[in-house]
């Protein structure tokens, strides 16, 4: 059968109970190796000619459903789980490139990613060359043939702008290259991107998924709908002899799932950013609940946009779901129709100095880096999330010196405008 995807997040990786010990429940398989059943059974599992476990650092059967039910509801070909969102970037950044490559990244992105981009990546030999989220008719003018990828953010963060990914997808596959999303703020009951031309996705599983603000975690998600091989030459990770695994050409070994293949047995295997099975089992559980909750976080953060939109202490907010916001006419044909998002940013109009009173003024919000909680959560980005950014960074980046933050949770609404409006009333003296 064909189920929604609210039925998806719930059942998806484990229809029947457990084989083994008939628990309807998803067990915590927490070891860290397992045993074979012979000899030659090893050699088959080392070699890929067989699928099983064999040690926790490249799969485990806990994580395996975790990365199942987020396959199935991207509709991809597989997913590749890691122990943070952090880990998911750079690892589907690191499956494609290397010294003497550059990526393009869509300039509106989370500050951690930017950094990396920016200085990290760049003292491993791989640049990265920032470009206006706006202007996907500008691509052209930033690859060339070194270039391996286009990165951005289905709802950006802080900006909460909506990217057309329609457009970008159209722009890179053009030029022969993939579009990697990060679709953390949607999620993807919000954003299905792959139906968008989006190639592969990436979550920080830590925000919406996991939805209580308690668990480290990060996925990747192949679409596996990109034809690595019709461009072999600029894609050789894939296409050709891999001398990490005795010389395996993944697009010949694993097709339509050669990107993914290649990230958990090479990236994975070496560099061992593992999620814990502990933590596959949190973030499954939030997955259950979260066609329930993204649904409030959705109704407060438009009931909250509004308001503030009204409000003299506001100088703008940015919101795809107000009917003033540059971005709701692309919401509206990308987006599923659901929500627009639980994080939106505005202005205060008393500027940057404000920002300090309006935080620590606050009674029912937390002042907390971090978005996707059941609480409520607001920050000043310029001097915390995006400090290592210059001025003109910030300005690239959509953040504002006066700029606030918030991530609405799935409180009692009029508890959330409340606190909101007496933290802006001290803003003005």
């Amino acid at each position: 059968m064909t189920y929604h995807l609210d039925t998806i997040a719930i059942h998806a990786g484990q229809e029947e109970a457990d084989t083994a010990t008939n628990s309807r429940a998803v067990p915590i398989y927490q070891t860290a190796a397992y045993t074979f059943n012979d000899t030659q059974h090893a050699v088959d599992l080392f070699a890929l000619r067989t699928s099983g476990n064999i040690y926790s650092r490249l799969s485990n059967p806990t994580t395996d459903i975790f990365e199942a039910r987020m396959t199935a509801l991207e509709g991809g070909v597989g997913a590749l789980a890691t122990a943070s969102g952090a880990a998911a970037v750079t690892y589907a950044i690191l499956n494609l490139t290397g010294a003497g490559d550059n990526i393009v990244a869509l300039s509106t992105l989370y500050g951690g990613t930017y950094a990396l981009f920016a200085h990290t990546l760049a003292q491993y030999g791989i640049q990265a060359r920032f470009i206006d989220a706006t202007k996907p008719d500008d691509l052209a003018r930033h690859v060339d043939s070194k270039t391996k990828l286009v990165f951005g953010e289905s709802i950006g963060n802080p900006a909460a702008n909506v990217i057309d990914l329609d457009a970008w997808s159209a722009a890179a596959h053009e030029l022969g290259l993939p579009l990697i999303v990060d679709n953390t703020v949607p999620t993807p009951l919000l954003a299905q991107v792959f139906d968008h031309g989006a190639d592969v996705s990436v979550h920080a599983a830590t925000k919406y998924i996991g939805g209580t603000g308690t668990t480290m975690g990060g996925v990747v998600v192949d679409s596996g709908r990109f034809d690595w091989a019709a461009n072999s030459e600029r894609f050789p990770a894939l296409t050709k002899p891999d001398s990490a695994y005795h010389g395996t050409v993944w697009t010949d070994l694993a097709g339509a799932a050669a990107y993914i293949t290649r990230a958990r047995t090479v990236l994975l295997r070496n560099t061992g950013a593992i999620l814990a099975p502990w933590n596959s089992w949190l973030l499954l559980q939030g997955l259950e609940s979260l066609p329930v909750r993204i649904e409030r976080h959705c109704t407060n953060a438009l009931a909250v946009a509004q308001h503030l939109e009204s409000h003299p202490g506001v100088a703008w907010v940015n919101y795809s779901g107000l009917d003033s916001s540059p971005y709701k006419v692309v919401a509206d044909r990308v987006l599923t129709g659901r929500g627009y998002g639980g994080i939106m940013s505005f202005g205060l109009k008393a500027g940057r100095a404000a920002g300090a009173t309006f935080i620590d003024s606050l009674e029912l919000l937390s002042h907390v880096a971090n978005i996707g909680d059941t609480k409520s959560l607001a920050i000043h980005p310029a001097t915390t999330t995006h400090s290592q950014l210059s001025d003109a960074e910030l300005t690239e980046a959509g953040v504002t010196p006066e700029a606030v933050r918030l991530s609405i949770g799935i409180e009692y609404i009029d508890d959330i405008i409340a606190d909101l409006d007496q933290a802006l009333t001290k803003t003005r003296g």
